[in-house]
């Protein structure tokens, strides 16, 4: 897919999106409670990946965004006989 054709479909689902809040006020408790569920998943996935990578990059690189000495890997070598 171009870039062109996923602006396209972002723009399109932001269109319907707005649609159904604008349709909101006026919609039956069951939609607004569809509605109100599936927006706070969105929300619920998307503050739980920036807390998952959050902590990722504390644990890798620390707060200066240095890496974390403790955390280096080292090669392994055979033993000389």
């Amino acid at each position: 897919m171009s870039s062109e054709g996923f602006l396209k479909e972002v723009q399109a689902i932001g269109e319907k999106f707005l649609l159904k809040l604008q349709k909101l006020p006026k919609a039956e408790p069951v939609e607004i409670v569809s509605f109100s569920v599936v927006l706070l998943f969105i929300v619920t996935v998307l503050v739980l990946t920036i807390i998952a990578c959050s902590c990722c990059c504390y644990s890798c690189c620390g707060c200066d965004g240095h890496p974390d000495p403790r955390h280096r890997k080292s090669q392994v070598r055979p033993a000389a006989h």
